[in-house]
C-alpha cells in the first residue's frame, strides 16, 4: 500500500537524519576533511530525494481522499443549532433553494452582507463557516508560523503595535526628577479583502449520494484554492487592494555585493541573523525561504568546513526535531522568491509578528443554470474575507541578491 511505502520512506529519512546529526556531534569544532564533507552532502542528497518521493505520494493520497469524501463530519447530537445549520446547508448544496423550508431559508439566506449580490449568494452560517476557517488555518506556509485572528465581521481594523527594542532606562541623582519616556504606540491596518475560490463544479451523482460529505468536499476545495492564493498574498501582497505581505512589509537586512545573483554564502547568512536586534533573540526567530533556496543552502559550510544545516526527524517521532540553519528553525514557503537578480529570497526573524485575520463572513454561491445542467453538474463558488500585515516592522529582515 502507498501509506506503507510512505512510512518506510519516513523511517529511512529518520535514519539518515540521525546519521547526519551524529556526524555533526562527533566532528565538534574540528575542521572537516573533504571526505567528511562529501559523506555529509551525500546524506543530504538522499534526504532531499526521499522528501520528494514522500511529497508526491502524499499528494496522490490526498487526491484520493478528496475524491471519496465518505463519512460525513459527525455532529454533537446535543448541539441542535449546529445540527440544524449543517443539515440546512447540506440540503441547499445538494438540492438548491427550492428544497428549503421557510425556517431553513431564513437561517441561510443572506440579508445582512453588504458584499453579496442578490443573484444566489448565501451567507454561510457560523457553524459551517468555522469549518472552512479551521481548514484555512491549517494551510501550509505563512499560516504555520504567523499569528492568526478571527473576527465575526470584516469591518476595517487598526491593530495596535509597539516596538520597545530602542527604549532604555537611566541613572539619576538623588532628588532629581526622572525623564519622561512614554512607550511609543502605533497601529497597522489589518483590513480584510475578498478572496474567491473561482467556480467549482460537482457532478449530479455526487450531490445525490448521501454518503458523501458534500459540505466537507466543497469546503476542502474552497480552502485549498483560497488558502493557496492567500499564502501568496500573505507572502508578497503589495498592500494596494491586497494584504501587506511579509516580504513587502519587511526591510532588507543584508544585500549581497555584485556576483551573488543566484547564490548565498555563509557570511551572508551570519550578517542576516545579526541584522535582527538582539532583543528579539528569545528563541522565536526562524528562517523562511523556498525549496529552491533550500537546495542552495543545504550544502553551505562554515569557515571550518562544517555544515551549517541540521536535518530534521519527521514530526511526531519521539526525539524528533525540525530542520535548523545556524541553530534556527526553518519554514518553507514556495511563494518566497527564488534566487535571482535583486530577489528577496530569504526572510529571518520573529515570523509570529505577522498577523493573519480571517472574517467569519463567508459567502457561497450555487449555480444550476443550463450552462452547468447540460454537463450534469452544479457550480459552486465561495468568497472568504482575509487580510494580513506585519505588526513589528523591525521583527523580520530580508536577504536581497545583488543586481548583477
Amino acid at each position: 500500500m502507498m501509506s506503507g511505502n510512505i512510512k518506510a520512506l519516513r523511517e529511512q529519512k529518520q535514519e539518515l537524519a540521525r546519521q547526519a546529526k551524529d556526524m555533526l556531534a562527533k566532528a565538534g569544532d574540528k575542521v572537516w576533511t573533504p571526505e567528511e564533507k562529501s559523506q555529509f552532502d551525500g546524506i543530504a542528497d538522499q534526504i532531499e530525494s526521499i522528501e520528494s518521493q514522500i511529497g508526491t505520494m502524499q499528494r496522490l493520497l490526498d487526491e484520493r481522499v478528496e475524491k471519496e469524501f465518505l463519512d460525513a463530519k459527525p455532529i454533537d447530537p446535543k448541539d441542535k443549532a449546529a445540527k440544524f445549520a449543517r443539515n440546512s446547508f447540506d440540503k441547499l448544496l445538494r438540492n438548491g433553494e427550492r428544497a428549503l423550508s421557510v425556517e431553513e431559508y431564513q437561517s441561510i439566506h443572506n440579508t445582512m452582507s453588504t458584499t453579496t449580490t442578490t443573484e444566489g449568494g448565501y451567507t454561510v452560517q457560523s457553524e459551517v463557516a468555522s469549518e472552512l476557517i479551521e481548514k484555512l488555518k491549517g494551510f501550509k506556509g505563512m499560516r504555520e508560523v504567523a499569528s492568526q485572528l478571527t473576527t465575526s465581521q470584516g469591518n476595517p481594523l487598526s491593530y495596535p503595535t509597539s516596538d520597545g527594542t530602542s527604549e532604555t532606562g537611566e541613572i539619576i541623582a538623588e532628588n532629581t526628577t526622572a525623564t519622561d519616556a512614554d512607550p511609543s504606540f502605533g497601529t497597522v491596518a489589518l483590513n480584510v479583502f475578498k478572496f474567491s475560490s473561482k467556480i467549482i463544479t460537482i457532478p449530479f451523482e455526487l450531490l445525490q449520494d448521501t454518503n458523501i460529505d458534500i459540505i466537507g468536499m466543497i469546503n476542502s476545495r474552497i480552502s485549498t484554492r483560497i488558502g493557496r492564493y492567500g499564502n501568496t498574498m500573505f507572502t508578497t501582497g503589495n498592500n494596494s487592494g491586497q494584504p501587506n505581505g511579509l516580504i513587502s512589509a519587511s526591510s532588507v537586512g543584508k544585500t549581497r555585493t555584485t556576483g551573488q545573483t543566484l547564490t548565498v554564502i555563509y557570511e551572508d547568512l551570519v550578517d542576516l541573523v545579526d541584522s535582527i536586534d538582539y532583543a528579539y533573540h528569545d528563541g522565536t526567530l526562524r528562517f523562511m525561504f523556498s525549496q529552491t533556496m533550500r537546495k542552495t543552502i543545504r550544502k553551505i559550510k562554515d569557515t571550518a568546513g562544517r555544515p551549517i544545516w541540521t536535518p530534521s526527524y519527521d514530526a511526531g517521532i519521539a526525539g524528533g526535531f525540525t530542520d535548523e540553519l545556524l541553530g534556527h528553525p526553518i519554514q518553507l514557503n514556495n511563494d518566497v522568491a527564488v534566487p535571482a537578480a535583486n530577489a528577496k529570497s530569504i526572510a529571518f526573524g520573529d515570523l509570529s509578528k505577522y498577523m493573519i485575520r480571517d472574517a467569519m463572513l463567508v459567502t457561497m454561491f450555487r449555480f444550476d443554470d443550463s450552462a452547468y445542467a447540460k454537463k450534469g453538474q452544479v457550480g459552486f463558488m465561495g468568497w472568504a474575507r482575509m487580510g494580513g500585515n506585519l505588526l513589528g516592522p523591525n521583527a523580520v529582515k530580508l536577504y536581497q541578491h545583488s543586481a548583477s
